[in-house]
């Protein structure tokens, strides 16, 4: 039985860099590491919460980072003799990946604007080209230079500027999603700044020479909204916004036809749009639709109409209009109804058309609404049973044309180009891996899953044929249901390297996420928080009873709050799962959910509720994952992390397994690996990245006895 010690001090120094020794020194049989606990007691609700790892919160301490360091000194050694099998699972998604790559460019102004990135680079070439000479390419930022000598490299917004000669942009060289903004004439190619920290979003005014930017505050909140003039001293840039409720975050855009700023308040479950004309910088701002708890809504802006998606009469929306001068409740005109049955998830409008975002039948789907009299709306056809379908740049109004991707577990990427009027898609490209591969070769399959209330679970699933044996597969399950995402069925060049190994891969579109639109997510949420978990069990179930797994090795993954679904089902049916692989993993619910000085946490209150409150808490306390580690066998578990996660802090998942560690009876491996260079999302590079994602896959295939190359 692990033992632990009182009060850590320099006795834990020294039993870690006794650790550490001997991962040095290649030891096969190497101790996991052991974590001092010191108590830490938090009263509430008349009780007393006992938390043996909240040290672990203490960043800067030469302790924490020697805990860390060592944990990462196991999870090395258990993966050495799988080195081989590491680096051929990344040469194999490197057999899908086109290391040579450009986008489609797309029309913004007099501009065709694109992104490259060449093999060898880790970050990609931003260029633009003159409509009327596309020979004539300018590159307005080199990432892959910009990022080379720092560990962890990230663009964040990029705003042209309406004249097209300057940029505004930010970048975040931590990884704790902290950008500092800059703004480079395109001409002479000097930069000023930074001109702020922790910015967010841009956006500029028609005088090319206004920025309005939005900043966080202590909890990452993005809550002001500032307005600099360039060649002005940014110490004196002025506040013209101030968000004082902490449930909601704020942002900067404008308009698709360049004519409005706007400033978007929004929390989880309540929305409200501020604009002022692009050309009166200095002109008060006027609120759209006043705020209304409970009622979101977005809009676009037609002539001179305000087209709204507002969900007034029920969670999935509809779209309605208003003229821009003196909208306001009374002035909405209905253009789309209501559809208990269709979520209308957003909506892009062009002077001739408007394309409407649907969830239909638990898949996304675009409606063509043309405005000409006597023309109908009608629905873009699609091949396949399952995939994602989403917006590509689609930068101008006045347009003819809509941009889209579409992929799905067979087919790779395409960019398309839509003409509205004649309903004719054309492939303008398709990223076609350098591996190839006969998509014939492959079932890809929707099921559906009965939940515990009789609810169907959609599942889709995708396999190789020639390697299918009934009941006998070893299977891969992803989820995350959470926030109303919907989980995309997309083409993922690391999911062939187990397809083509015989696994049976799935996706579990689970209550919480957005499937069905906000009601789904509302079905998994709050209260109601339990049908996610139960949700994904019945979805493995179901694949088990009907012979798509073999029963013995089933794997699950997860990230952020997918990661608590991981800790939840692992808590509740361990048995299950023979391993288990969290990201970011939002596992320590209760005690992060009590501290309002983090970040997200008061927002969150509408997604998981307010702990301060006693049936919140209770309701909480029953699922989170930490607080319901228990003593017993667990599945092979791979936790990986981050150092400078401003989403899930990096003590969640530390103190998870130091836990665990202290209750599991059972030699399955448990493994935390922290990147002690990035953020939330892990490796910014695009091949740190891929080396991340090989060691995922080896830990599964290592665990299964597949190490052969």
């Amino acid at each position: 039985m692990p033992f632990t010690i009182k009060a850590g001090g320099m006795l834990s120094i020294l039993l870690t860099a006794l650790t550490l020794s001997c991962a040095h020194k290649g030891d096969s049989k190497m101790k996991p590491p052991v974590s001092p606990t010191k108590t830490h007691v938090t009263k509430i609700h008349g009780l007393e919460l006992q938390d043996s790892y909240f040290w672990l919160r203490e960043k800067e301490s030469p302790e924490v980072i020697s805990h860390l360091k060592a944990e990462n000194a196991y999870t090395e050694n258990w993966f050495a003799d799988a080195k081989s099998l590491e680096e051929t699972l990344f040469k194999d998604i490197l057999g899908f990946i086109n290391e040579n790559d450009e986008s489609v460019p797309y029309p913004d102004g007099p501009y065709l604007y694109g992104r490259r990135i060449k093999k060898g680079q880790q970050y990609p070439t931003y260029f633009r080209t003159p409509r009327s000479d596309p020979s004539r390419e300018t590159v307005y930022l080199d990432a892959d230079a910009m990022g080379k000598g720092e560990k962890f490299f990230s663009i964040g917004d990029t705003e042209i500027s309406p004249d097209d000669g300057l940029l505004a942009y930010s970048t975040d060289t931590v990884g704790f999603r902290q950008y500092k903004l800059f703004v480079k004439n395109l001409s002479t190619g000097k930069i000023q700044g930074p001109i702020a920290d922790k910015v967010g979003s841009v956006a500029w005014a028609a005088d090319n020479k206004t920025i309005f930017y939005t900043i966080e505050d202590h909890a990452k909140r993005q809550y002001r909204v500032l307005k600099h003039v360039l060649g002005e001293d940014p110490s004196n840039d002025k506040v013209v916004f101030e968000e004082a409720d902490e449930r909601f975050r704020v942002y900067v855009t404008q308009s698709r036809d360049a004519r409005f700023v706007m400033t978007v308040v929004s929390s989880h479950t309540t929305s409200e749009y501020r604009y002022i004309p692009a050309n009166t910088p200095d002109a008060p701002w006027t609120v759209v639709l006043p705020r209304r708890q409970d009622i979101e809504y977005s809009l676009d802006v037609h002539e001179n109409e305000f087209y709204i998606r507002l969900n007034d009469k029920g969670p999935n929306f509809r779209i309605v209009k208003t003229p821009i001068k003196g909208a306001s409740l009374k002035t909405l005109t209905e253009v789309i109804a209501y559809d208990p049955k269709i979520a209308v998830t957003d909506h892009d409008v062009f002077k001739t058309f408007m394309v409407i975002h649907e969830q239909a039948q638990g898949l996304p789907r675009f409606k063509i609404v043309p405005f000409a009299s006597g023309t109908k709306p009608y629905i873009v056809q699609l091949p396949e049973a399952a995939y994602d379908i989403y917006p590509m740049q689609n930068a101008e109004y006045e347009t003819e044309n809509f941009r889209y991707g579409y992929q799905s577990f067979i087919s790779p990427e395409g960019t398309y180009e839509l003409n509205a009027a004649s309903g004719a898609s054309k492939l303008l490209k398709e990223k076609k891996p350098p591996t190839p591969y006969d998509k014939t070769q492959f079932q890809v399959e929707r099921v559906f899953a009965k939940a515990a209330d009789g609810t169907q679970i959609p599942v889709s699933l995708v396999y190789r044929k020639d390697l299918f044996k009934k009941g006998q597969n070893p299977s891969h399950v992803y989820a995350y249901g959470s926030y109303g995402y919907p989980m995309s069925v997309s083409f993922s060049a690391s999911r062939f390297a187990l397809l083509n190994r015989g696994f049976v891969m799935a996706i579990a579109h689970i209550r919480g996420g957005g499937e069905y639109g906000k009601a789904w997510h509302d079905a998994g949420k709050m209260e109601k928080k339990m049908n996610t978990f139960n949700d994904f069990i019945a979805s493995v179930e179901h694949l088990v009873k009907e012979g798509y797994v073999a029963k013995d090795q089933v794997f699950v993954e997860g990230g952020s709050a997918g990661g608590l679904l991981m800790g939840a089902i692992t808590n509740m049916r361990p048995e299950m799962f023979r391993g288990v692989i969290s990201h970011v993993p939002f596992v320590d619910v209760l005690n992060t959910m009590l501290d309002a000085s983090l970040p997200l946490t008061v927002g969150e209150y509408e997604e998981w509720g307010n702990p301060n409150e006693r049936v919140a808490f209770d309701r909480m306390r029953a699922y989170s994952p930490y607080d319901n580690l228990k003593e017993g066998a667990y599945p092979a578990i791979y936790v990986r992390t981050s150092i400078h996660d401003s989403q899930v802090m990096y003590w969640e998942p530390a103190k998870y397994v130091a836990k665990l560690r202290t209750l599991k009876r059972d030699s399955t491996p448990l493994l935390l690996q922290t990147n002690m260079e990035a953020g939330h999302g892990g490796a910014s590079g695009r091949y740190d990245a891929y080396k991340e994602r090989a060691r995922d896959l080896a830990f599964i295939l290592k665990i299964i006895g597949r190490t052969e190359n």
